[in-house]
Parts: C-alpha cells; structure tokens; sequence
C-alpha cells in the first residue's frame, strides 16, 4: 500500500482544493448571483431577492424551453436504452466479423466535436431527406441527441455483462426456463443496475447539450441550454439567465447523482 508523507498529504490536499475551487467558483458565484436584486450580475452582492425567481417561473418561453428539453433528453434515453443495450449484448456475447469496427463505431459520437455531429445531422436532414420529403422535425434532434447518449448505456451495461457469469443463465435454461424466462429472472437483475446508472447519464447528457441542439432544433424551438445561449446576448436578462442556469445545474445534478449511486451500489455486490 502506498503511503504519503505528511508533507506530501498536505500538498496533495491543497493541490485538491485549488483545482475545486478553479472549477466550483464561477458555479457557485453564478448562482449566488440568481438571488441578485440587481438586473445586471455584480460581486458582491448587495441585496438578495427571489423577484428573478418569480419572473423565471412566469415566463412561458422559459417553461416551453424546459419542457422541450425534458422531452428530447427522455426521447434520446429511450433510444440509447434500447440500442445501447443490444449493441451491449451483441459484443459482450458473440465473435463476428467486424466486432473492433462496431465498437469503434458505437463510441465515436461521444469521442467528435459536438459541432462536427451537429454539421452532419443539419446536412443529412437538409440535403438528403427534406429534399425526399421526409421532415423529422423535433424527432430529428432527438435521434441526433442519441447518437451520443447510446455510449452512455453502452459502455455501462457492457462492462456488467462482462464480469457476469454464463453458467447462471445455462442453468436456467437447462431447468427448463425459456429464453425470455432467463433474462427476466437471471439476466437482467443483474445488469438493472449498469442499466439505470447509464440511462440516466444519457438523460443529464441529452438535457445539457447545446451545440447539436443548435444545428438540429426546428425553426422556433428552444431547449433550455439554447434559451440560455441566445439570451446572453441581452445584458437585461442576465440574472433570470442566472436563475435558469442555477435550475439546469441542479436538474442536472440529480442524474447524475442517481447514476454515481447504482453505480456504486453495483460495485459493492
């Protein structure tokens, strides 16, 4: 086991706590500043009020914003849960042709530049499938949104179909259970979890995503990071993009935390 000097344990914990404050601080004053009585973001702070709170509740554009977002981040996760979790299962639990490419494939979108996607999906639809007079529309955006949220139930339910153990659904089958019995009593229970933790990163994933959503969203519709992006160019709306933005933070949180939750609970089995 490696151990530290005292000195070395102290350098490393101030080390530690400079890095968190060089990337926790400007959250923490951006949400400080959500409860600013001013219209424009200072510091500090002279008089906090909830009067933005109360304008960012009431704005529809913002609640057809967070909807939309909502809607397009449970549309991707649904199409990453499905298709992550077969291309899982197709490599964790056969050799073919191809298998290094596939894998390659299936990682890629999360690896490329959020505007290299984004390019590419704004050309397909514009060039080749309007043109044919097929219109996706908000569905458009949201498989441009799975294309990377997949990685995330992929690379989950992959790494537990690999530690499991093939003798457990042998033996249900050879008991007389049927191939959907033994991956509803055998299989799955032990991979739910991977599953969960990585269905909800792909939500968190989808519901932060700007940069796709830029060249994909239909004319008129805004998701809540988009709103926030177009809205920073009116110094007038800087502290309900505050309160916005604190709102997407801890949104975001939650999946997140969720995730880190399961996925530990499954570490520890």
């Amino acid at each position: 086991m490696l151990r530290f000097s005292r000195g070395s344990r102290w350098s490393l914990m101030a080390i530690v706590s400079i890095v968190l404050i060089f990337m926790y601080a400007p959250l923490l004053v951006l949400i400080l500043n959500a409860f600013n009585e001013r219209q424009i973001s200072a510091w500090p702070i002279q008089e906090f009020s909830l009067k933005w709170w109360v304008v960012a509740y009431e704005s529809e554009e913002i609640r057809a914003a967070l909807l939309n977002s909502a809607i397009v981040a449970f549309g991707a996760m649904l199409i990453a849960m499905v298709l992550g979790s077969l291309v899982a299962f197709a490599l964790s639990k056969y050799e073919f042709f191809g298998k290094g490419t596939v894998n390659l494939l299936v990682v890629l979108p999360i690896a490329l530049p959020g505007v290299v996607t984004g390019v590419a999906f704004s050309n397909t639809y514009s060039n080749f499938l309007t043109p044919a007079g097929i219109q996706l529309g908000y569905f458009g955006m949201i498989v441009a949104h799975a294309t990377f949220c997949i990685v995330m139930v992929f690379n989950n339910v992959f790494a537990r179909l690999k530690r499991m153990n093939p003798s457990l659904q042998e033996a249900s089958m050879d008991l007389g259970e049927g191939l959907w019995g033994t991956f509803r009593l055998v299989t799955f229970p032990q991979f739910r979890t991977a599953f969960a933790a990585g269905a909800l990163l792909a939500f968190a994933l989808s519901f932060d995503e700007v940069v796709v959503t830029i060249f994909t969203a239909p004319p008129g519709v805004d998701t809540l990071p988009l709103w926030i992006l177009k809205e920073m160019a009116r110094p007038n709306q800087a502290s309900v993009v505050n309160v916005v933005a604190t709102v997407v933070i801890l949104l975001s949180l939650i999946p997140v935390y969720v995730s880190q939750r399961l996925s530990r609970t499954e570490n520890e089995k």
